[in-house]
C-alpha cells in the first residue's frame, strides 16, 4: 500500500526505521525473556477450548517464539498506547472463531493494565463486547463466519452440515458493526466445505428456497466484494481502518510437511523449517481472489498476511488440550490424533503476534 495512493491513514503515528519492510516476510526466533506477552492463567477471558495447559498439554515450547521480519524488528506492543488510541471509541472483530481467538487475544494483551471494576464482558447473541469503562472503549466481536447472513449464524449452536449462503445480505449483520473506529473481518474455514458452495438467491423465510451452486471461489469473491460495497457506504476512510486477517491454515495432514501419513499437529512440538511451506489446507485460489478483489478497492484495507507465518506453527494448535463439549468415546481416547483440533491455537501463543502484526499495521503503516 502506497502512501500516495491512500494519503495519512487514521491512527497512524509515525513510519517503521526500515521503510516498506515487509513485515509479514520473516522467521520464528524462540525468545524466553520476552515471551509469552501474559500467562494463560492471567487472562480469565480466554475460552475454555483455547487453555491448553490448563487442560493438560504438557511443554509450553509453542509459547517462546517471537515472529522476526528480514527486513526489520517489529515495534514492542504498547498495551497503553493501544488504550489510549481508543479512548472514547470502538474496535470489532468480525468473523469466524479463528477470528474471536484473535479478539480475545487482543482483550488479554490489555485488560492488565485496566482495574477489575473498570471492565467488564457480556455477550448478546452474535456479540460480545468488553468494555474499558474509564477508557469509554469497547472492544468486540461479532459472529458472523461468512460475513454474509447464513444457516451458521447462530453464535452457539452452528455445527451445520449443509451450509447456505444469501446473496446480498451484509446488511443482516452489518447493521450491528455501525459506527465502528476500527474493524477487523476474517471469513475463511467456513467457505471451506468442497468445491462449491450452496447460495440462498431470496430470503430463508420463503417457502421455495432458490439455491444455485457457485464455485467455492466465485462464492467468496461475492462475499469480499459485499464487504467492501459495506465498508464503502459505513466507514469514513479519514477517521477508521478496516483491516482484514488472511486464512489461518490448519495442520490436519502431516503428510504435506514429510510426517507420516495418517498424523496431524497432535503430538508437534518443533516448527516447520521449510520457508516455502504451504499447507493443502490453505487454498491460493481463495488468495487470488482476495488479491484480485482489494486491488480494486477504493477504500484503504490493510491486509494482514497471517498465512504463511502461521503455516509454520504446527505446534501452536490447542490439540487435544481443550474443554471437550461431548464426552470422548474408549475409540477416540485410544486414538488422540482422531481428535486433535489442528485449526484453533493455544493462548497465549501464535494469535498474539497476528495483533502485533496489526498493532504495527495500525500506528506503522508505511
Amino acid at each position: 500500500m502506497q502512501p500516495s495512493k491512500w494519503e495519512k491513514l487514521p491512527f497512524a503515528i509515525g513510519k517503521l526505521k526500515e521503510e516498506g519492510c515487509d513485515v509479514f516476510s520473516g522467521r520464528w526466533v524462540r525468545d524466553e525473556v520476552t515471551r509469552p506477552l501474559y500467562d494463560e492463567s492471567d487472562c480469565p477471558y480466554i475460552q475454555p477450548q483455547l487453555t491448553c495447559q490448563e487442560h493438560g498439554r504438557p511443554d509450553r515450547s509453542y509459547q517462546y517464539w517471537r515472529w522476526q521480519p528480514h527486513g526489520c524488528d517489529l515495534p514492542s506492543f504498547n498495551a497503553s498506547l493501544m488504550l489510549e488510541t481508543l479512548r472514547g471509541k470502538r474496535m470489532m472483530f468480525v468473523g469466524d472463531s479463528l477470528n474471536r481467538g484473535q479478539y480475545v487475544s487482543m482483550i488479554c494483551l490489555l485488560h492488565s493494565l485496566i482495574p477489575d471494576e473498570e471492565k467488564s464482558m457480556e455477550t448478546f447473541d452474535s456479540l460480545t463486547v468488553f468494555t474499558a469503562k474509564e477508557y469509554n472503549a469497547t472492544i468486540e466481536f461479532y459472529w458472523a463466519p461468512f460475513l454474509l447472513e447464513s444457516n451458521s449464524d447462530n453464535a452457539v449452536i452452528h455445527r451445520i452440515s449443509d451450509r447456505i449462503v444469501r446473496r446480498g445480505s451484509i446488511n443482516k449483520h452489518g447493521r450491528k458493526w455501525k459506527g465502528v473506529d476500527i474493524m477487523v473481518f476474517n471469513t475463511y474455514l467456513w467457505w471451506m466445505t468442497g468445491l462449491n458452495m450452496k447460495i440462498l438467491q431470496g430470503s430463508f423465510e420463503d417457502e421455495v428456497q432458490d439455491i444455485v451452486e457457485l464455485s467455492t471461489e466465485d462464492a467468496y469473491r461475492m462475499a469480499m466484494k459485499s464487504m467492501l460495497r459495506w465498508v464503502r457506504k459505513n466507514m469514513n476512510p479519514k477517521k477508521t481502518r478496516v483491516f482484514f486477517t488472511s486464512m489461518s491454515p490448519s495442520h490436519g495432514k502431516s503428510i504435506d510437511w514429510g510426517g507420516e501419513e495418517g498424523g496431524n499437529c497432535y503430538n508437534q512440538t518443533t516448527l516447520i523449517q521449510d520457508p516455502n511451506y504451504w499447507g493443502s489446507d490453505s487454498r491460493k485460489s481463495i488468495m487470488e481472489v482476495i488479491g484480485d478483489v482489494f486491488g480494486q478497492s477504493k477504500f484503504p484495507i490493510t491486509f494482514l498476511n497471517i498465512t504463511q507465518l502461521s503455516s509454520y506453527r504446527r505446534d501452536a494448535h490447542t490439540s487435544i488440550y481443550k474443554k471437550q463439549w461431548t464426552p470422548l468415546t474408549s475409540e477416540q481416547l485410544a486414538n488422540p490424533v482422531s481428535y486433535a483440533d489442528c485449526v484453533h491455537w493455544c493462548m497465549p501463543g501464535l494469535q498474539d503476534t497476528w495483533n502485533e502484526l496489526l498493532f504495527t499495521k495500525l500506528f506503522y503503516p508505511y
